[in-house]
């Protein structure tokens, strides 16, 4: 199948041909013919599947077909579409494929995100915007000072909806929400799928259409996963030796708070390894910065915080690093989701000590699926180091002993995606080890 058999016009699937792209992914199939339909949506698929140009290209073909728009009383076309993401890195991304596709075509986009000055913003809804990316945070402080007015808009859509609710925009949605017409058509995407997500849709969908291209809260084949058992103060030189040893280049490198991230990016340049960090104390100015040199490869590092787990799209990505474990496991399955994206095969290494065990298992058995690991000579765990209390973590309840594993979490073969990623081993030379822990010792139990 190709993008011209899904109805869109010839000024789409020329931008798109540009684009490099031929035949829709399984999401872009199902979702474009829906979308076009009129129908309220209710959409999920794994990261780096489409999702973006799945909504964008059937709302450039509508809103581009209807020539009949009546101009507001400041002499322009009011703002027709919504599109509200969690991150002013994925709303910049989305507004960039929007204006792509839509190169063609005579609609106007624009991206609205905190981070810099509001007066630039103000100018351009004095011309002419058809199609609104915006963060939830910066379009109320537009609403606010009555720079905005979202009286006319005809679609809505709701990118990366579980992030967004998972960082707590649930007040500022029901907030715009409320100042939209009735009558629109709602776009609801995500990845991973929650009772939130439930919640969510029943109050905003209207006999919505249901798409989903994979199981839920699953990673995609095209990541090959692997863990390294690593003492607490030893990640860093283990992070240092694996890039050096392996000739890694465009590595994202997660942890867990801002200070760790400007922390590791000190000490990987004291190794004479290039670094950037990108989170929420860098001025937008140094996280785009620090993002174009990591997508134009001149640099090597990026080392992240969670902000940037959606909305990077780095074309055949190949490794990503959990330094430090998320303390959400749905949060996981987004940091992943930044490599084996469009096709491609990626890499997704896990550095794991004591502390994390329980974290571990919580996300096997979220994926259900178990994590094959390594113990590199001379960093591997100690059997007798204890568990400690990560700050700022809810208190885990410790596993009962003798407890059966959770239900789906039987083991399950993960993809070759080269002739490097050979099957899991132990380094010669590696420590076995279990925890004495009782809220890691199922965990443990598998090096032994």
């Amino acid at each position: 199948m190709s993008f011209s058999t899904l109805g869109l016009s010839n000024e789409i699937i020329r931008a798109v041909t540009e684009r490099g792209y031929t035949e829709p992914t399984p999401i872009q199939m199902q979702a474009i013919p829906a979308v076009l339909s009129g129908s309220d949506l209710l959409a999920g698929a794994q990261t780096g599947t489409g999702k973006t140009a799945s909504f964008t290209l059937p709302l450039l073909h509508r809103l581009s077909s209807d020539k009949n728009v009546k101009s507001t009383s400041n002499g322009n076309p009011p703002i027709r579409a919504l599109i509200l993401t969690p991150t002013r890195e994925l709303a910049a991304q989305v507004e960039e494929s929007v204006r792509d596709y839509g190169k063609y075509l005579k609609l106007n986009t624009m991206a609205m995100f905190g981070g810099v000055s509001i007066s630039p913003q103000k100018q351009l809804l004095k011309g002419r915007v058809d199609i609104l990316v915006a963060t939830p945070g910066r379009l109320l402080d537009h609403v606010q000072q009555g720079t905005v007015n979202l009286s006319h808009i005809e679609v809505l859509v709701l990118d990366e909806a579980d992030r967004m609710l998972d960082m707590g925009f649930i007040r500022d949605i029901r907030r715009i929400l409320s100042l939209l017409p009735k009558q629109r058509q709602n776009l609801l995407f995500f990845a991973t799928f929650s009772e939130k997500i439930k919640a969510l849709a029943t109050g905003l969908l209207n006999r919505p259409k249901m798409i989903e291209v994979a199981r839920r809260n699953v990673t995609a084949d095209a990541v090959a996963q692997k863990v390294y058992k690593v003492e607490r103060d030893r990640k860093r030189q283990l992070l240092a030796q694996l890039i050096r040893q392996n000739n890694w280049y465009q590595v994202l490198v997660f942890t867990r708070t801002k200070h760790g991230a400007d922390r590791l990016v000190k000490q990987l340049t004291e190794e004479r390894i290039q670094a950037l960090a990108i989170h929420g104390n860098k001025s937008q100015s140094a996280r785009t910065h620090a993002l174009a040199k990591f997508k134009n490869g001149t640099l090597q590092v990026l080392v992240a915080t969670d902000i940037a787990a959606r909305g990077l799209d780095i074309s055949e990505l190949p490794h990503v690093v959990n330094f430090d474990l998320p303390n959400v496991p749905e949060d996981y399955v987004h940091r992943i989701g930044r490599t084996g994206r469009a096709g491609a095969s990626g890499e997704a290494i896990s550095l794991v000590c004591v502390d994390e065990y329980h974290l571990l298992a919580d996300i096997e058995k979220l994926i259900k699926q178990r994590l094959p690991f390594e113990v590199v000579a001379s960093f591997g765990a100690n059997s007798h180091t204890k568990s400690e209390a990560i700050p700022g973590e809810p208190k885990h309840k410790p596993t009962p002993k003798g407890s059966k594993p959770p239900a789906g979490s039987t083991a399950k073969p993960l993809p070759q995606t080269s002739a490097k990623q050979s099957a899991p081993r132990t380094v010669v030379g590696s420590k076995k080890s279990s925890d004495s822990s009782s809220a890691s010792r199922r965990w443990a139990k598998r090096s032994r």
